[in-house]
């Protein structure tokens, strides 16, 4: 058995010896390298650009402006192809643009034969701006009068939903009724490895491009049409990634990679990104302001639940509304049995572009549910996680916007579990009435993700494995590795189904789109849940394969064959061996009459997509003078099926509660209201906390089976970064008696709120 045990990752030692290679190890004979020229101002049109002295520098082989790039929109987010048009991402880039929209924006290309060279180019070349009105949140971007950022205006999208019922009805039936509003801020990913990529071309037909990305296939697609050119003459390589989070599910710099190599005749051109412009042009998590309402009978009913949201998504689209359709659909599995109303809208602005963050807006839409049912529970004097156990989703319930069966469900028995790991009853008791410039409190979150995208988007996985001479298989998977384990994972599940042991399963994990098999990429926490369906029929066919030529070898019936632990044997006589399978591989490969490679080729389109869920408890401290939260105690509590590694496993946890701990308490780009100027683009004033600041990551798990999942498993990647915030903030709450609705609460806000109220 391989499946729920904790064997040492497939990439640990190239890893932790420095051997893997990532995108910036790699190089070629005569690369060039890249550097954009960014515009200063926030909202603006290129009057004049002068690239004359750039281009006479010794070292500099080129410098492309706005006007020498095809005039072709494309669009950047990380999404599947869809057939359907009205499902299509929004098509508002270019390779370079004269219309900037965010401080940053690129204005022109310098190429030279090294960085240094590239980068002082890149002062020489002299532009000349028009300056427009900045447009930097809801209230300014949403405006009638305010200029449009895009043709068309300033929304990108909005929807609304109202299932389970009529909110009207369900609000008369309540006996109350809370309101509030909350305001999260802009985040930035700081995963380790910057983006970095460089394209080179063999022959004069194909592109290759070599890439950190976490969508290599999607990648390839998105490079060819923005080129306008064949996706076949495209090829995308992954090497090892260090991480994404979401930042790499946007194609930022391939396009502009392959454009350059070719109209310099096939050269490799490398574009690397340093920490400052990646927190500026690549992505971030969207700011969002809401409005939400809740209606609550005496006895702890949920009612209803009304939730208006505004997305920011600045200067350009990347993932847009997606974002909030996804996330605003997630409290319909959350809380089941009450009606629910939903309208959001996403809307540009001049601010550095949104996408796709851990999570995909859910942190941004649960902070204001998860809000407001701590203050229904204190609205009628109830425990507040006793009001969630009264309301959250159990087995059984129908999703009212899908209409779908939750068909597993742990999450009464995750905030049972979190009750006792947090001590909540003795600790409620004695936390009353304190006074004092030191105070303590709890809070409590609840969350529910997907495993997925279906059916928003197409779901399909592909895996190939083929026997070796040894005996040994090896794994090729369209899906990415990018730090969270998968490779590992994929090699459980294939000894698990095969019968081979896990040291005997290697993985390649270099995805290559003109060798691997497709798959869409690394998001959504689809990976474990999605493509182990693909896995697991690929393992049992190249095992019936195996036991059939067995049987051709030996004069049995393949039905009466096993293969286990890496031998074939009697199915009912297990510990009777008939043949190694190092002899039986021997015999495919060299034989000279019979046999051949064995190997076995699935393509798989998953058609479900299985809710997980869990909480967050908090245990913290406020110092009051000092506008400081100390976190004494935190758990994140998961339902997420069987777990396929625990080792792995409370490792996502960990990272997840330290990066929503991160999101509460330290994170925000601070950006001018009135210029769009970015103050704190750099990891010494982006005040990300560091293992000074987390305190010990608690993590359990409550496994259920989920039918749908290939081995019972369901999403587990980012659901531990949707709750602590809310969790943290309910616990502020319940120290100090001041109600925060936004975050981070950085010290200065804290400050604000403390003496607002009085207690300093």
């Amino acid at each position: 058995m391989a499946v729920g045990k904790s064997p040492r990752r497939k990439d640990a030692v190239a890893k932790v010896t420095g051997r893997a290679r990532y995108t910036d190890d790699l190089s070629m004979p005569g690369m060039l390298y890249a550097k954009y020229v960014r515009s200063p101002i926030a909202h603006g049109r290129v009057l004049h650009i002068d690239t004359q002295k750039a281009q006479s520098l010794y070292g500099v082989e080129a410098v492309f402006t706005f006007e020498d790039v095809p005039d072709k929109r494309f669009a950047t987010a990380g999404h599947p192809y869809s057939l359907d048009s009205k499902h299509t991402d929004i098509a508002d880039r270019r390779l370079l643009t004269g219309h900037v929209r965010y401080q940053g924006d690129e204005v022109a290309i310098v190429v030279a034969r090294d960085r240094l060279t590239a980068e002082a180019a890149v002062e020489l070349v002299q532009v000349k701006y028009e300056e427009y009105p900045v447009a930097v949140n809801a209230q300014t971007a949403l405006k009638a009068d305010t200029p449009p950022i895009h043709e068309g205006g300033n929304v990108i999208g909005s929807h609304r939903f109202e299932v389970g019922g009529m909110l009207e009805k369900a609000f008369e039936e309540a006996d109350e009724i809370v309101e509030s509003h909350y305001q999260t801020g802009v985040v930035q990913h700081c995963h380790i490895e910057n983006h970095s990529t460089y394209a080179y071309m063999d022959d004069m037909e194909h592109i290759v491009v070599v890439s950190s990305t976490q969508i290599p296939h999607i990648c390839r697609r998105i490079v060819g049409e923005a080129l306008d050119i064949p996706w076949g003459r495209v090829r995308v390589v992954k090497p090892y990634i260090g991480g994404g989070f979401g930042n790499k599910q946007d194609v930022i710099l391939e396009p502009m990679a392959a454009f350059l190599c070719m109209k310099l005749g096939g050269v490799p051109v490398k574009i690397e990104l340093p920490r400052e412009e990646c927190f500026i042009s690549t992505r971030t998590r969207h700011s969002t302001r809401s409005n939400i309402r809740a209606g609550t009978t005496k006895d702890g009913v949920l009612k209803g639940l009304d939730i208006e949201i505004f997305s920011n998504t600045g200067a350009y689209a990347s993932h847009g509304h997606a974002i909030m359709g996804a996330a605003g659909s997630k409290s319909c599995n959350l809380y089941p049995r009450s009606v629910i109303k939903l309208k959001a809208t996403t809307h540009y602005a001049n601010i550095p572009t949104a996408g796709a963050m851990r999570a995909y807006g859910s942190p941004q839409v649960i902070f204001g549910i998860e809000c407001l049912m701590e203050e229904a529970a204190r609205a009628i004097n109830m425990d507040s996680l006793d009001f969630r156990i009264k309301n959250v989703a159990r087995q059984g319930d129908i999703n009212p916007l899908k209409e779908k069966e939750i068909l597993s469900c742990g999450m009464v028995e995750c905030l049972e579990n979190g009750r006792e790991l947090i001590g909540w009853d003795a600790k409620k008791k004695a936390y009353k009435n304190q006074t004092g410039h030191l105070r303590r409190g709890l809070g409590v979150a609840c969350f529910s993700y997907g495993s997925g995208t279906y059916p928003a988007c197409v779901e399909i996985a592909g895996a190939r494995l083929i026997l070796n001479q040894d005996g040994s298989v090896h794994l090729q998977i369209g899906a990415t590795e990018i730090g969270q384990g998968s490779d590992t994972a994929f090699c459980q599940m294939a000894a698990e189904t095969l019968g081979v042991s896990f040291d005997n399963i290697h993985v390649v994990s270099t995805q290559d789109t003109d060798v691997s098999p497709f798959d869409t990429g690394a998001y959504a926490s689809r990976q474990t849940y999605v493509v182990a369906p693909a896995v697991k029929q690929a393992a049992q066919e190249l095992k019936a394969k195996i036991l059939a030529y067995t049987a051709l070898m030996t004069g049995q019936v393949p039905e009466s064959l096993d293969l286990i632990a890496g031998n074939v044997v009697f199915a009912n006589r297990p510990d009777k061996v008939v043949l190694p399978l190092d002899k039986v591989a021997m015999d495919t490969y060299y034989h000279k009459e019979r046999g051949g490679q064995l190997t076995a080729d699935v393509s798989y389109k998953t058609r479900t997509n299985s809710p997980s869920f869990g909480c967050t408890f908090v245990d913290l401290e406020v110092d009051i003078p000092l506008c400081k939260v100390f976190i004494k105690e935190i758990f994140n509590v998961h339902d997420s099926g069987v777990i396929i590694h625990p080792q792995m496993a409370a490792g996502q946890v960990h990272g997840g509660l330290a990066m929503g701990i991160g999101m509460a308490l330290y994170e925000e780009l601070l950006i001018d209201e009135n210029s769009g100027y970015i103050y704190n683009n750099n990891l010494l004033d982006y005040k990300m906390p560091t293992c000074m600041d987390i305190p010990d990551l608690g993590c359990a798990f409550v496994e259920t089976r989920e039918p749908t999942g290939g081995y019972g498993n369901k999403s587990l990647g980012e659901p531990p970064n949707i709750t602590p915030a809310p969790a943290i903030r309910n616990a502020v709450w319940d120290a100090t008696g001041v109600k925060i609705d936004e975050i981070p609460m950085t010290p200065k806000t804290l400050y604000r709120h403390f003496a607002k109220a009085g207690l300093i």
